[in-house]
């Protein structure tokens, strides 16, 4: 039975077992520093009144809440929401995090802004908000993954961000995150590090948080006016898992609302090319956190696989490795094959185009679509629009 979820994270950081700091000496400080500013403005009605500025008119919230009346009738009838982040500006959720720590960045005096991003889309977010602010930004990114998303690339680069190639390890989102991380270790005091999701060291977990959780608040209150209710169930896609933590957060203490997290199964949980992180790995430390991760018998961390770019990662968010134990949320996951036939589907049902991390929620709904009955209401965070990924489906056309 799963367990009402406690306030969290503790003043050590800490998610029930897991988050905390393992890090260099010499960035503790950088943190206690971030995490004193965020505490100290986080309530000041200066820096509200600006942030809410900026989420109504530069990201453009609020994001509707779609009754996607085809693709329910495709699944039987069960009435299906899109919660539409794909409507933000640079066209992800991704947005509402980085407008957030750019004002802390400011605040705290910092000029240098550096990222790392898989999909391209918290890296195109974040070069959006420096060129914004006219601060030096530096973005990175996988070699594959460059190769995977050139559009958000190309679109980084006219923002004025130095988009910086990783050509170890697995060329992706691990390997980004290793490398921006080193930079910090190096420039941790004139540099500010904006994390792209709910990962790595106390507190950016809970920062990220805070900042996405603008998705559940609305969701809750668009609910109540669509019809006078909660949903029955909230379904999105999980890598470091920013975009369902943020849809959740508002939803964790309902427990008449089922939350269900998709993780990408890859070529299959067999065939140990997949990113299913909580559904497949135990409990370990990576990129400055304890939380759930994928490793060998010899403790090196095993290399992850997604069609998707944005759920290409080998750990998860240490709040959601506190809410699988608890049993508060259900993590399930869905292949590359379930995905891209996904992405079609609702593409040519509703005339919107999924991101391929979206698509992996949206799948999970075809794959159980015996689960969900006519009289339910579920709703899908819709993370992210799929232009970025029109390389990689007219890919595997071709392999088809």
């Amino acid at each position: 039975m799963a367990q009402r979820s406690r306030k969290t994270p503790n003043n050590k950081g800490r998610f029930g077992n897991y988050g905390g700091r393992y890090v260099p000496e010499t960035v503790v400080y950088a943190l206690d520093e971030l995490e004193e500013c965020f505490h100290t403005i986080r309530t000041e009605k200066k820096f509200k009144s600006e942030l809410r500025d900026f989420q109504t008119s530069y990201i453009g919230r609020p994001t509707p809440l779609y009754y996607a009346e085809r693709f329910s009738e495709h699944l039987g009838g069960v009435s299906i929401y899109f919660k539409r982040e794909d409507l933000n500006h640079t066209g992800a959720h991704k947005i509402n995090n980085t407008v957030g720590q750019i004002l802390l960045a400011r605040h705290m005096g910092k000029r240098r802004i550096i990222a790392e991003t898989g999909a391209g889309q918290h890296g195109l977010a974040t070069a959006t908000v420096c060129a914004r602010f006219g601060m030096e930004c530096v973005v990175y990114m996988g070699a594959e993954d460059i190769k995977r998303q050139a559009p958000n690339v190309d679109k980084m680069r006219l923002l004025g961000a130095e988009v910086i190639p990783v050509t170890s390890g697995s060329q992706t989102l691990k390997d980004a995150t290793s490398e921006a991380l080193r930079d910090w270790v190096t420039n941790v005091r004139s540099t500010f590090y904006i994390i792209g999701s709910v990962v790595g060291p106390h507190p950016y977990p809970m920062i990220v948080r805070e900042f996405q959780s603008v998705i559940g608040k609305e969701t809750k209150r668009q609910c109540k006016q669509l019809w006078g209710g909660l949903p029955n169930s909230i379904v999105a896609c999980v890598g470091g898992g920013s975009n369902a933590i943020g849809i959740f957060n508002a939803f964790k203490n309902d427990s008449s609302v089922e939350l269900i997290g998709v993780e990408a199964a890859g070529l299959g949980l067999r065939s140990g090319k997949h990113a299913a992180t909580l559904t497949q790995g135990k409990p370990g430390v990576l990129h400055g956190s304890y939380s759930y991760l994928m490793y060998d018998k010899n403790g090196q961390v095993i290399l992850p696989h997604s069609v998707s770019a944005g759920l290409d990662y080998p750990g998860v968010g240490p709040e959601h490795s506190y809410l699988h134990d608890i049993g508060r949320v259900e993590y399930e996951s869905v292949t590359d094959r379930q995905a891209l036939r996904a992405f079609k589907i609702v593409s040519q049902l509703e005339g919107i185009i999924p991101a391929l991390e979206t698509a992996h929620a949206l799948a999970y709904l075809i794959k159980a679509r015996n689960r969900f009955h006519r009289n339910q209401r579920v709703v899908v965070c819709f993370s992210g629009r799929g232009d970025k990924d029109m390389g990689i489906i007219k890919e595997q056309e071709e392999m088809s």
